[in-house]
């Protein structure tokens, strides 16, 4: 016997609230055609529990690997820092074959470590992060694998490609949190004196802290395209609205910019260029949904 939801007549439902209530039924008419095939609540429990083991495994096989390779892992995380980073070899490289000869001047930027513990803390933390980091495709697989039995079959058709999408999208703004936006920042303001006789005197726990918080920072803005695909697809915004209000949306990229990055106008505009790149690509994914639906 299917379950179905009744809609009174006089009842005054959003066109949100009827896409959902259609939905529900849709889901409970699978379920009574495979009530045999279902979990009970404990059933649930245990296999999330499978799960998190598994995470939580692969998670901390990872972190103890990037911990063995301690000199590895961090001459990977200090090379930012470092005058002759590739990113500024290929900057002079290209700005060489445009004509222009333009070299990177030395600098020397010392961390300390002002703890006696810090070092060793700041190790395994970042051996955590790391490893979470590494692990990620795994746990966007997992959770996945645990969503996708309640999803329906048109959902699991476009489900995919979102989270492939996310994933990448994740990656390119850490790569280019890595390779752009925190060796400039940390050159500027690593090297940055008011004075001569004040040299700057750079903790290890503030470089790494540093470094994370723009790597994740970087990796959750540059899912706006997904955010806009979403909000679309739910009837929340159209490409007519994005378009109208580009010069709003400039100013909030500015913004949000300015409270991500370190204090810099350089910095900030590094960030704000490819976000509103992103905001532009939003426009064409939305204007592209409207034409598919």
């Amino acid at each position: 016997m299917s379950l179905q939801i009744p809609i009174m007549s006089r009842m005054k439902s959003s066109p949100v609230t009827f896409v959902w209530i259609k939905r529900l039924n849709m889901k409970n008419l699978a379920m009574s055609d495979n009530s045999s095939d279902l979990l009970t609540f404990g059933g649930h429990l245990d296999v999330l529990r499978k799960l998190l083991i598994r995470v939580v495994t692969v998670v901390s096989v990872l972190s103890a690997v990037v911990f063995i390779f301690k000199d590895f892992t961090f001459k990977l995380l200090l090379a930012p820092g470092q005058w002759d980073f590739i990113t500024y070899r290929m900057i002079s490289h290209a700005m060489g074959y445009l004509g222009f000869d333009i070299a990177f001047g030395e600098f020397h930027v010392n961390l300390i470590a002002t703890d006696l513990s810090s070092q060793f803390m700041t190790h395994i933390a970042t051996s955590l992060y790391l490893g979470l980091l590494f692990a990620s495709p795994f746990i966007v697989f997992e959770l996945y694998r645990f969503v996708a039995p309640a999803l329906l079959d048109n959902e699991r058709r476009y489900s995919v490609p979102i989270v492939l999408t996310v994933y990448l999208l994740f990656a390119i703004g850490v790569l280019m949190s890595y390779f752009i936006l925190f060796p400039i920042s940390f050159r500027f303001l690593g090297t940055y004196s008011v004075a001569p006789d004040v040299v700057s005197m750079i903790t290890l726990d503030s470089y790494i802290s540093t470094f994370v918080t723009l790597t994740l920072l970087m990796g959750l803005v540059f899912q706006l395209p997904v955010l806009a695909y979403i909000l679309a697809r739910l009837g929340f915004i159209r490409s007519g609205f994005m378009k109208a209000y580009r010069r709003h949306a400039l100013i909030i990229i500015l913004f949000l910019a300015a409270v991500i990055t370190p204090p810099d106008v350089m910095t900030l505009l590094l960030v704000a260029m490819p976000l509103y790149l992103l905001y532009e690509i939003s426009i064409h994914v939305v204007r592209r949904l409207e034409k598919s639906l």
